[in-house]
């Protein structure tokens, strides 16, 4: 099947391997521009333009599809589907109108779970005990077209959503691969989405970081694994900046919220109900380190209100 591939992360490279992989014809793909990272801001290319270029696919990064210009890039290349993993960009009605086969999206929730850019932190944030992968037969609306096929899995307790993008990551080509064996053999039935049960997952912005120790600890500790690893989830202490990088819940403890409630070895902080330790932080200008590390050099007295 001639296929245009559009995604741009990480989260995107096994589904554009596993459709080359299975013999599929990737006349092209599409991803957002090169951007600059780093503190030197070098321009670096998103992930999936690294592997199309390895696989020999050539690449197309418009900055909008929105324009005639990259419309009549698009029909030119006649695709009779395109497939869409976390490309970041909306496409216009037209773009969807050119394949054969419409345009399928892979989206990293159980839909209408958790429509938008963030499914798989919002996903940990909100507490879900489980998630998955669910594709979609894509129409003009955020994440609102008829459901192909879903695969679940269950959330940890304490994973991050870093490990969850990781295994989910993973996910994603298996449910890619059955639905377009399902669509070539004319098996595919598609369900329409309640929308009465949808849920947003907005895009990550560190204006979310700030850590409420008003709250109880389990919501603590999942905006803390939710928000690995960006923006990552703050608090200050002895008016230093601390990123919160790992956490266990301690329901069973109790004290002031965020009283520091042990900082001997181990850095216990105080919710509005149980208690939350810290396993993993990053000071400013600092790497990653665990707690105990942290606390040998920066001692923490007990009781102190963070």
């Amino acid at each position: 099947m001639r296929i245009v591939f559009m995604g741009t992360p990480d989260f995107a490279v096994p589904c554009l391997q596993r459709l080359y992989d299975t013999g599929n014809d990737v006349c092209a793909v599409f991803c957002q521009p090169d951007k600059p990272q780093g503190r030197k801001m070098v321009l670096t290319p998103p992930p999936v333009k690294v592997r199309a270029l390895e696989l020999g696919i050539p690449v197309f990064q418009p900055a909008t599809l929105k324009t005639d210009e990259s419309y009549e890039e698009l029909k030119n290349l006649h695709p009779e589907l395109t497939v869409v993993v976390a490309y970041g960009k909306i496409l216009p009605q037209r773009v969807l109108d050119i394949p054969e086969y419409g345009c399928i999206n892979i989206h990293a929730s159980l839909l209408p779970e958790l429509r938008g850019a963030a499914p798989i932190q919002w996903a940990v944030i909100n507490g879900l005990e489980e998630t998955g992968v669910t594709s979609m037969q894509m129409n003009a609306g955020l994440d609102t077209g008829d459901m192909l096929l879903s695969s679940k899995v269950k959330i940890g307790e304490n994973e991050t959503s870093e490990e969850l993008w990781d295994r989910l990551s993973l996910l994603a080509p298996d449910v890619l691969e059955k639905t377009l064996e399902d669509l070539k053999a004319g098996r595919l039935n598609p369900v329409k989405q309640d929308d009465s049960e949808s849920t947003y997952a907005p895009l990550l912005s560190k204006e979310i970081s700030q850590v409420d120790w008003n709250a109880d600890c389990g919501t603590v500790h999942n905006k803390i694994r939710g928000l690995y690893s960006w923006p990552c989830a703050v608090t200050f202490i002895n008016g230093k900046k601390i990123k919160l990088i790992k956490s266990i819940k301690h329901p069973q403890l109790s004290g002031q919220p965020g009283q520091v409630i042990e900082s001997d070895g181990r850095l216990i902080i105080a919710c509005k109900t149980g208690a939350v330790e810290i396993i993993t932080l990053q000071a400013e200008g600092k790497k990653a380190m665990s707690a105990s590390d942290y606390l040998r050099g920066n001692p923490i007295e007990n009781n102190i209100i963070v």
